[in-house]
């Protein structure tokens, strides 16, 4: 199971991420514990300075943009 970590503080790139994130799951078949990171202070402990970002499995994949459904399926499957 895979650990997929969304950072962001709630705007609207963010939740897009978010969405992106689910359906990329969905479609690939994945098993996997999606966590929303809201806190900020969170955020910057995990290093992120642009948001939104994507953490599969404590390593950072997207930082400071939307990644689409495609990008993402790539990288579930790595």
């Amino acid at each position: 199971m895979k650990t997929i970590e969304v950072l962001g503080t709630g705007c609207m790139k963010c939740k897009r991420l978010l969405k992106n994130v689910e359906t990329a799951v969905k479609e690939t078949g994945t098993e996997a514990e999606i966590i929303k990171v809201e806190d900020i202070n969170a955020i910057m402990d995990r290093g992120v300075m642009l948001t939104p970002a994507l953490i599969i499995n404590g390593e950072l994949k997207v930082s400071g943009r939307v990644a689409d459904v495609k990008e993402l399926s790539l990288l579930l499957q790595q």
